[in-house]
């Protein structure tokens, strides 16, 4: 990372400060709404100093970045993975206590009904690393499913398919235990993608809907030590290791 002495492109310092992940950073520039030194900027890629320019978003000044914070929270269902919600729903905040909060944000998301490791932070940059498509970092869940998959159907899950418009690459797949009254499988998924409810949309193509679905780690990262609701913050060796991986 670069120091504060640095120059920094301009959509990277606003991601930095927790304003926004870099994607949304580019998008508030091109709508005229950051202004350098008074002036509006919509160039992209402008280097900025952050101790001698004054930076604007919506006429309001945007301060140096706050420490960063990271933190692995096991999500338990019945949590959104959003900042806020209109509806006044739980969210993943309101497991944090008011002091952690400011800029927090989740990188990626988990639906509502599914639990597992989620990793909070202020740190954009991080953010826009691990969720681009182009990084390939590795998800695995654990999925329960209707029936018990046969081999061909494992092995279509693991060679990649379509179905209808959907087209989803190979993945991992391990079969774990099965039971059969009812009939049902736990199944080891593993992704690089992060299209939405994948799992669940993969599972329900080859005829195996999901019943629950748990994601147990993010590339190196796991759930051990961790309850539903608690977190812990990341070491720094930690984070290092992500930034190594996702800048590869």
């Amino acid at each position: 990372m670069q120091k504060t002495n640095s120059p920094l492109r301009l959509q990277k310092f606003l991601s930095s400060a927790g304003i926004a992940s870099r994607r949304s950073a580019e998008k508030m520039i091109k709508e005229g709404r950051v202004r350098v030194n008074g002036e509006v900027v919509r160039e992209m890629g402008k280097k900025i100093h952050p101790l001698k320019d004054r930076i604007e978003v919506d006429n309001n000044p945007v301060r140096l970045p706050l420490p960063k914070r990271y933190f692995l929270l096991y999500k338990p269902r019945g949590y959104l993975s959003t900042v806020t919600d209109p509806f006044g729903r739980p969210t993943v905040m309101d497991l944090f206590p008011p002091h952690l909060q400011k800029g927090l944000f989740p990188v990626g998301r988990l639906d509502l009904d599914t639990e597992g490791l989620l990793l909070m932070t202020n740190d954009g940059e991080l953010g826009y690393l691990l969720t681009h498509p182009r990084f390939q970092i590795e998800k695995t869940y654990h999925a329960w499913v209707r029936g018990i998959p046969s081999k061909s159907e494992l092995q279509r899950l693991r060679e990649g398919f379509q179905a209808g418009d959907t087209t989803f690459s190979p993945a991992r797949v391990a079969l774990l235990t099965t039971r059969q009254d009812p009939p049902e499988a736990k199944l080891e998924i593993v992704i690089a993608e992060g299209k939405k409810r994948q799992v669940k949309k993969m599972c329900k193509a080859v005829n195996h809907p999901v019943i629950f679905l748990k994601r147990v780690s993010l590339a190196f990262l796991n759930l051990k030590g961790l309850k539903r609701g608690t977190f812990r913050p990341l070491k720094k060796e930690e984070i290092d290791k992500l930034y190594q991986m996702a800048q590869k």
